[in-house]
């Protein structure tokens, strides 16, 4: 029989310690020959980035030595850090930033000189042995970073040099890719003030006889118009995703002319937040596997890319990405609500899908999994918002009767990103100790069409906030939550919209900010090339709308704060760095309301080792049972609690 508990006093099997030293996190997957391979990053070594290969035979070994971390820092985000050739594995050292040549079994050896250059996004050109990457150059602090698209030689013979230039004068490029037949690149890129899902343009050229590039053509893009993943066909011809319909979708240069696929109110597209991304490939010159997103929910289909014939594939998954496809086979990681993101081969003849590795390499008991439902409420403007509602849900216990649940809303960070319905440890470390959470899809998310994504122009720290808020409004109010007892939590820019919602509205008792932006302005001025003109379309043009960045900024408003926090923060952020967690602490405190303060050292913007991930996690549960007044079932260290006893909170 199960024990009757109030809801944040259930005793859990999904622990801390699972959640970060059971956890791996699979990125990147490719093939080559009966081979697959993907990057994994491990909490327990430090959040290191290591290459694996799954072998013919279903083994599967660690190929990149320590303390090697394949991860790179261009864009300050990454992405695309390896890729093999022949047998070769070439990847970018985190510590360095180097590019490095691997034969698996030996040792790895520098291919790019030791100066402040970065690496990314590269594919091999076997025909002039050399490696075409983006290259991004942090050599001068006198001047913005320059990136370009450069050619590396395979083999060091350019070790000082750091690549030759193919392509260069705006301010971003990616994903560079060579025709089958080697005589051809293509390759995205856009300017400030844009990011990549606001618009870039798909550009061409001709490798001349001396390896540079000859007859640049745009064939397609502009300042309105994203374009994502370019790919080419087994013969040759160029296809793509733009959304110059309002939806990302699939695209091809044939004949001189743009030609639309399979045109739907579907996104085949995703945020191009990192380099790599891929959601199609090609089994054949006639066959092409896609992933999708249809009001927020994901599947695959494949198109006949002759009679244009589109058909959707049955799967016992609900979320994918990173599609890659050989002969017979499509490779993608993959999850569903109850199974963790995975590395998935499926079988295209038999439809047979075989996990080739689990990032958590447990089976769960169903009875301490929430499995989660898409919800629509109403926001701001007579507009629908959308979130995924897990309710509390433990098999060994029940609540009293009559009591509702504490409700924890999770704002995801971009702000473009999207809540995903993969199972998620994390989200079920709240809900089997009797938490119901909510995860909101606010405007500006993707997976609904431009319009949707396009709802934070100008608005963010306003359309977010409503969208949070009136999530957990519209659950209290039916019913389903305690409405005394709801927090709001996010990191990055989930950790804006968190502080933003604690300071402007009097929805929330407690919430916890993860590396969130609490100035603004600070923020436009003090932050990487990548992001530092993002603000102009979020915000306003700055300086000229600086006092609505004043206006946005949490941190200028603390005294309007009435509510519990608790802010974590790595101490070498270079996307938010450390003072904007430290002042609005410092505000938080001086207003009298319990504000607790953690920093860990050598963490940058996510936090990657298992024994910060599993003091944050425990530090927040521990920072909710001291404001919301429940007894917790398990130790846990305790937080340092500023104003604890002077506010109107229970504490047990």
């Amino acid at each position: 029989m199960p024990e009757i508990a109030s809801y944040g006093c259930w005793k859990s099997l999904i622990t801390s310690e699972l959640i970060a030293a059971r956890t791996v996190h699979p990125f990147r997957v490719l093939s080559e020959g009966e081979s697959i391979y993907w990057s994994e990053m491990h909490p327990e070594e430090a959040g290191r980035y290591t290459i694996v290969r799954c072998a013919p035979d279903g083994n599967i070994e660690d190929l990149l030595p320590q303390p090697f971390n394949a991860r790179n820092r261009v864009h300050e985000y990454g992405g695309a850090s390896y890729l093999v050739n022949n047998g070769l594995i070439f990847f970018s050292n985190f510590a360095d930033q180097r590019l490095y040549r691997l034969q698996p079994g030996g040792n790895p050896s520098p291919i790019t000189p030791q100066v402040d250059l970065r690496y990314a996004d590269g594919v091999v050109d076997n025909q002039r042995n050399c490696l075409v990457c983006i290259r991004e150059d942090h050599t001068a602090s006198d001047r913005e970073v320059i990136n370009t698209v450069v050619s590396v030689d395979l083999d060091g013979a350019d070790l000082e040099g750091g690549g030759r230039v193919l392509v260069s004068g705006n301010d971003f490029y990616s994903t560079p890719r060579i025709s089958p037949d080697g005589t051809q690149l293509a390759w995205l890129t856009w300017n400030h003030p844009n990011m990549p899902w606001d618009g870039t343009e798909l550009w061409v050229a001709s490798f001349g006889p001396g390896g540079g590039l000859e007859n640049p053509t745009c064939i397609a893009g502009g300042v309105t118009e994203s374009i994502f993943q370019p790919e080419w066909s087994p013969d040759g011809l160029l296809y793509f995703i733009s959304d110059r319909t309002g939806w990302w979708n699939l695209y091809r240069f044939k004949d001189k002319k743009v030609e639309a696929l399979h045109p739907m109110q579907a996104e085949f597209g995703e945020p191009q937040w990192g380099f790599g991304m891929s959601t199609f490939g090609f089994e054949s010159s006639g066959l092409l596997i896609c992933s999708y997103q249809y009001l927020g929910r994901k599947q695959l289909a494949v198109l006949n890319t002759r009679t244009l014939e589109f058909e959707n594939i049955s799967s016992p998954f609900t979320d994918f990405t990173d599609i890659r496809v050989t002969s017979g086979n499509a490779l993608f990681l993959a999850g569903s609500p109850t199974e963790p993101w995975s590395v998935v081969r499926l079988n295209l003849s038999t439809g047979e899908h075989t996990i080739l590795r689990r990032s958590i390499d447990l089976t769960l008991d169903p009875g301490y999994i929430s499995v989660p439902r898409e919800i629509e409420f109403p926001t701001e403007n007579g507009l629908t918002a959308f979130g995924i509602y897990y309710a509390p849900h433990n098999r060994d216990f029940v609540p009293p009767q009559g009591q509702l649940p504490p409700l924890l809303v999770m704002s995801h960070g971009g702000p473009t990103g999207a809540a995903s319905t993969s199972l998620d440890l994390t989200i079920q470390y709240w809900t089997s100790r009797g938490f119901a959470v909510l995860d909101v899809n606010y405007g500006g998310s993707t997976g609904y069409g431009r319009g949707y994504r396009d709802r934070l122009k100008g608005q963010w720290g306003i359309v977010d906030v409503d969208d949070c808020v009136n999530g957990a409004l519209y659950l209290a109010k039916r019913g389903e939550v305690d409405g005394g007892r709801m927090a709001i939590t996010g990191g990055s820019a989930g950790g804006y919209t968190t502080l933003c919602a604690l300071t402007f509205r009097q929805v929330f008792k407690a919430g916890a900010s993860y590396y969130g932006v609490s100035d603004a302005e600070a923020l436009a001025q003090d932050t990487h090339k990548f992001e530092s003109r993002y603000l102009n379309s979020l915000i306003g043009p700055y300086p000229q709308a600086r006092d609505l960045y004043i206006a946005r900024s949490p941190i200028y408003f603390a005294s309007q704060m009435n509510c519990a926090l608790i802010l974590f923060q790595g101490s070498e952020d270079k996307i938010v760095p450390p003072n904007q967690s430290l002042q609005m602490f410092e505000a938080v405190r001086a207003k009298g309301l319990p504000v607790a303060y953690l920093e860990f050292e050598g963490e940058q913007h996510g936090f990657r080792r298992a024994e910060n991930i599993k003091r944050s996690l425990e530090a927040e549960l521990y920072f909710y049972s001291r404001i919301f007044g429940f007894r917790l079932a398990e130790a846990i260290e305790p937080v340092k609690i500023e104003n604890l006893e002077k506010g109107s909170y229970n504490s047990l």
